[in-house]
């Protein structure tokens, strides 16, 4: 009989290759009706840096996001769905490293890896159909909660969490149903692993059982997710392959070569890069706003009686 976690990684290696197909014949695609699908050099570094700093434990949509923005490489509207595409498979190389590394109870990994495709299933579909008006406001407040994250986290405002493997009993439930949010709300581009590395210590689990549930449920998720974004043509192509090709040699050299830096001045840098992005991104939500107002014509008088 097949152990659960290597079944778990053969499953996971089955769902990239699929995921993997259906991308690049839709890149190709995309390709043939003329669409810019090579990436620069930048976009391949951008996926180089964040997807390094993410092994890490930093989190790569909200810098990836600020870049973006900043830089106006990817229309708002398409944000979300270029940064599930980009990162899905770097992400899933972290998930084979930290899967097979680090220990964690088996049910608490499949639970709460279902939890995660389910929700981001659900949220993909939802996200992939909003107009840009609304994704720039999900987006800027998402934006805001990730600063907030990386600010507590260098403060010490994260519980400390405890010493077990696994959740038991309501603390499974709890955790399960929280992680069902977080996967739908990753599909936005909150982004899953400090929300998770809280709800880990909250829970009382050691902290570095974080790494292998929340790599492994956005290694999961995130083709799951993808696959709606692919299919409504809800993401740039090239961006998307830039952060793919940077970001899987930058993953194994993260977590097999170098595995720990001191972040805390880095993460400081983050929060006011990924702030000030949040602000431009509600900013153009309002522009947008006044600029339909304006256009929207004049109710006509009603007849003089």
């Amino acid at each position: 009989m097949i152990p659960v976690r290597q079944a778990l990684l053969a499953a996971l290696a089955v769902l990239t290759a699929a995921y993997a197909a259906y991308w690049f014949a839709d890149a190709r695609r995309r390709a043939r009706e003329g669409d810019p699908v090579r990436p620069t050099l930048f976009e391949i570094a951008l996926g180089a840096v964040t997807n390094f700093f993410d092994t890490l434990g930093i989190g790569s949509f909200a810098p990836t996001t600020s870049a973006f923005k900043l830089r106006r490489i990817v229309p708002d509207e398409k944000i979300p769905g270029t940064l599930n595409i980009g990162h899905a498979i770097p992400v899933v190389v972290q998930a084979f490293i930290f899967i097979a590394a680090v220990e964690v109870e088996i049910p608490t990994l499949v639970a709460t890896i279902a939890a995660a495709i389910l929700g981001a299933w659900l949220g993909a579909g939802v996200v992939a159909g909003l107009p840009r008006r609304r994704i720039q406001i999900g987006m800027g407040i998402a934006l805001l909660a990730a600063a907030t994250f990386f600010a507590m986290t260098n403060l010490g405002l994260f519980p400390a969490g405890g010493e077990a493997l696994g959740l038991h009993g309501g603390l499974f439930w709890v955790g399960v149903a929280v992680i069902f949010v977080l996967g739908a709300f990753n599909t936005l581009g909150i982004g899953l692993y400090a929300p998770c590395m809280i709800l880990i210590a909250l829970l009382g689990m050691n902290p570095r059982a974080a790494f292998p549930i929340m790599m492994g449920a956005c290694a999961f998720l995130m083709p799951v997710a993808s696959i709606r974004f692919i299919r409504k043509g809800s993401y740039s192509v090239g961006p998307a392959l830039g952060l793919m090709l940077g970001g899987i040699p930058a993953v194994l050299v993260a977590g097999l070569i170098v595995k720990s830096l001191p972040l805390v001045a880095l993460r400081w840098l983050v929060v006011a890069v990924v702030a000030y992005a949040a602000v431009a991104m509600l900013r153009s939500a309002g522009s947008e706003s006044l600029a339909a107002r304006r256009a929207a014509p004049a109710p006509s008088a009603g007849p003089v009686g």
